[in-house]
């Protein structure tokens, strides 16, 4: 809501001309049930402006609920924990998911190592310097439901986030297998928390169907099932490393080892 707008209802309430108050005044002996009908709308109205006059307290209600807090905001947090857990292993890494040139942005600052990534989506309206990653071969815009243009054990390490929480069982088959297929060293995911996070509009009409927030348990059970099985070395170490510290994930992370 613009500054002129508050301005202007403000005014009706210092001088006295607030919408409702000449009817409360007017029609209040004629009729008691009118005024007390128009006094809750009047409070009705009042609370609706307080929420939506505030723009920071509207903003960051709708943050915390529709999702804005993403896994791949996460990796960014996790890579001095991953780095510990993997030491040499974090040298050459491809991230896979949504807002990738973030992630890849922050590994390339990262001492000896080199990133690439992968944006499953068509990239809009992004910045200058993601556009650059682009334009460098660095990141690429490919469908994760198909075959990955990439080598046998390309990468040491692949990282995806927020990507697979789209798809349904059926790709998702074929995608784990593809993304543990160009890695080395181990295969790192993480998976939204079920009750946690939702999907904005925009998010359910760009990816194509609705997010599917799954449990720990379920997604245990799918990675037995297409034989990967969990990097229990790089759990240990990664656990080690994040309790020495304040972090908690806010999301399900899961390693584990590629096909050798």
């Amino acid at each position: 809501m613009s500054r002129r707008q508050v301005s202007s209802t403000r005014r009706f309430v210092d001088s006295g001309n607030f919408p409702f108050s000449g009817a409360l005044h007017s029609k209040a002996r004629s009729s008691p049930i009118l005024s007390i009908a128009l006094v809750v709308v009047g409070a009705i109205l009042l609370i609706g402006y307080a929420y939506s006059g505030s723009g920071k307290f509207r903003g960051e209600a709708v943050s915390r609920i529709e999702g804005d807090y993403t896994c791949s905001l996460e990796v960014q947090r996790a890579i001095p924990f991953l780095k510990k857990a993997y030491g040499d292993s974090m040298h050459k890494v491809l991230h896979v998911g949504p807002d990738t040139c973030s992630v890849v942005s922050k590994l390339l600052k990262e001492e000896d190592t080199e990133a690439w990534g992968v944006e499953p989506y068509d990239i809009e309206d992004v910045e200058e310097s993601c556009k650059s990653l682009v334009g460098k071969g660095i990141v690429r815009v490919a469908d994760i439901k198909y075959p990955l243009p990439y080598k046998p054990k390309s990468f040491s390490l692949v990282i995806v986030s927020d990507a697979l929480d789209y798809l349904s069982p059926k790709y998702l088959n074929k995608t784990l297998l593809e993304l543990a297929r160009v890695a080395s060293d181990g295969l790192i995911i993480f998976a939204g928390t079920p009750g946690h996070q939702k999907a904005k509009v925009a998010e359910l009409s760009k990816f194509g169907r609705p997010l599917k927030m799954r449990s720990s348990s379920w997604w245990i059970r799918f990675f037995d099932q297409i034989s990967l099985k969990e990097n229990v070395t790089a759990v240990k170490k990664f656990e080690q490393a994040t309790s020495k510290s304040s972090y908690l994930p806010a999301c399900q992370v899961f390693h584990l080892n590629p096909f050798h």
